[in-house]
């Protein structure tokens, strides 16, 4: 509920504050006072595009600010999704400053126009021209015969059912397409991998390989080279460790003859040791070098195929090939199991398909059960609202599955007798469009989250017993929600509880618009005015006393 609204430096108004009924507001003025600025000035609180040409004075900021009272809301969730801090008083500033720059705040908090708009059209529901053209539409015809219906619990269970489906659809399709990729390069991986394996490759093989190939090549230079050293050391008269022996022999006497002469024996020991397990080493390795042409030709031939592979694709060690090899069993074992995974992923798009169309068949059904008592209900409001031989009829369709269910709903309408039922937008006229949609709200009010309800001047066009009844209507729409009502006959003017005059004021340099809620006294002579000019007669004041009555 709107508890207050305060506008400043917008269009015509300078400084405007009022705080409205918490059932039904009346405001009136003359034509041109401010009255459709006003609702410019609210529209801004509702996510409404801003513009610097609306400032009064052009060096100063454009201040917009509603209160709401939303207690009654349940908006919590909504604002945790925003990430503001909820409170039951909603305060919502809108500023426009001489620079173009605009800027929106819920409880002080900074917000963008999307999520200000979507908060908006929970707080508050403007009856404009844009409403009736809204009206000639599917998508809000459809939105009218669920809130009718009330099909909250089936419209959730479609579109749960709904997302499920487009997710396995989804999965579905990108499945496909890689598979499709994957069985077109099947051939190709097979034939890559079986070659690689073929080759039945070992982490390490290549060192050893490179190390062999080396020795056999080479076989009979080393065996020469060995024997040399062997004979060397092992000669009878001349050999190293002949010669060796005899040093031995030698630094045993020095030691004998002087201890100091120990440390020397001790480090030829060593020594000797070393050279013998060099020699007998040696030795181990002539035993074991071969001359051996065809373990060659074999070892090259191995080392030339790793070679080739590792230039074919473009890498440096057997490791490295490995890891290849691992890479394409894998897609082909992934082109091996796809047929599984795709009828998988069938099997469940299509029972994530008949649980949507069972779900979008129950809102159908609902949806399609109302038609009659809505359009009875309408029919019997428009008569009461001076269209004796108006007729409505919902219309359904079936339609490809979509966020909305499985219908298309088209509302058709007849103002005249004989005149055939036709879709709105061909046949009906503003006043018309204007009536139907009142009654539509009418209907909605107890059904739809409908806070507060801004009509301006829905009663153009109409006088007497219509107006009559359309403000006994609002009477009864205000007893659940605020109402505020632009209106320009007084016999709806007086019903209000509360009654706003808007005014221009001209003492100024510039003409300004100004807002005051009168006094009973007051609200008699606008009243008056209302009926019989400028200068109301004695009778036009009786005759706005007994509207207030009445």
């Amino acid at each position: 509920m709107l508890t207050s609204l305060k506008i400043s430096n917008y269009a015509l108004i300078d400084q405007l504050a009022m705080q409205p009924s918490g059932g039904l507001s009346m405001i009136t003025g003359e034509t041109g006072a401010g009255k459709s600025i006003m609702l410019g000035a609210v529209g801004l609180l509702l996510g409404n595009r801003a513009d610097t040409k609306v400032l009064l004075h052009e060096d100063k900021k454009c201040v917009v600010e509603g209160v709401f009272d939303i207690r009654s809301y349940g908006l919590q969730e909504y604002f945790e999704e925003l990430e503001l801090d909820y409170e039951d008083t909603c305060i919502i500033r809108r500023e426009i400053s001489p620079n173009g720059k605009s800027r929106s705040f819920v409880n002080d908090t900074p917000v963008l126009l999307e999520p200000l708009k979507t908060l908006g059209e929970k707080l508050m529901d403007v009856h404009s021209q844009h409403d009736t053209l809204l009206l000639g539409e599917g998508d809000f015809q459809l939105g009218l015969v669920d809130a009718y219906a009330r099909t909250g619990a089936e419209r959730i269970n479609f579109q749960q059912a709904f997302t499920e489906f487009k997710k396995a659809k989804k999965a579905l399709t990108e499945l496909t397409r890689q598979a499709e990729a994957l069985k077109k390069e099947y051939d190709f991986n097979q034939f890559q991998l079986d070659e690689l394996s073929s080759l039945a490759l070992v982490a390490g093989e290549q060192e050893e390989l490179e190390s062999s190939q080396e020795i056999l090549e080479n076989a009979e230079d080393i065996k020469l080279k060995i024997n040399e050293i062997l004979s060397l050391f092992q000669e009878e008269q001349f050999g190293v460790l002949q010669g060796l022996g005899q040093i031995q022999s030698s630094l045993q006497g020095l030691e004998r003859l002087a201890q100091a002469f120990g440390t020397y024996r001790a480090r030829f020991q060593e020594a000797w040791i070393e050279l013998k397990d060099l020699a007998e080493s040696l030795a181990d390795e002539d035993s074991r070098v071969e001359v051996d042409a065809e373990k060659l030709e074999r070892t090259r031939e191995r080392l030339s195929k790793i070679y080739l592979l590792q230039k074919k694709h473009g890498l440096q060690t057997v490791e490295e090939l490995l890891k290849l090899e691992s890479q394409l069993a894998d897609k082909v074992f992934q082109v091996q199991q796809v047929d599984d995974l795709l009828a998988n992923a069938h099997q469940l798009c299509l029972l994530n398909e008949k649980a949507m169309l069972a779900a979008g068949e129950a809102l159908s059904q609902k949806r399609s059960a109302c038609f009659p008592s809505f359009e009875k209900a309408l029919e019997a409001l428009l008569q009461d609202l001076g269209m004796e031989n108006a007729r409505v009829q919902f219309e359904g369709q079936l339609v490809e599955p979509n966020a909305n269910g499985l219908d298309r709903v088209e509302l058709l309408f007849s103002a005249n007798k004989g005149t055939p039922l036709q879709p709105l937008k061909k046949v009906a006229s503003g006043g018309e469009f204007s009536r139907l949609l009142f009654a539509i709200k009418y209907l909605m009010a107890d059904k739809m989250a409908l806070p507060t309800l801004i009509f301006d001047e829905i009663d153009s066009g109409i006088s007497g017993e219509v107006a009559l009844q359309m403000v006994r209507m609002m009477q009864e729409i205000a007893k659940n929600h605020q109402v505020i009502c632009i209106t320009h006959l007084p016999q709806v003017a007086a019903k209000g509880e509360v009654h706003f005059f808007v005014y221009k004021d001209h003492s100024a340099a510039k003409t300004i618009s100004k807002v005051k809620q009168l006094s009973p006294e007051e609200r008699v002579h606008e009243l008056a005015k209302m009926i019989a000019g400028a200068n109301p007669s004695v009778a036009a004041q009786a005759s706005a006393k007994e509207l207030l009555m009445n």
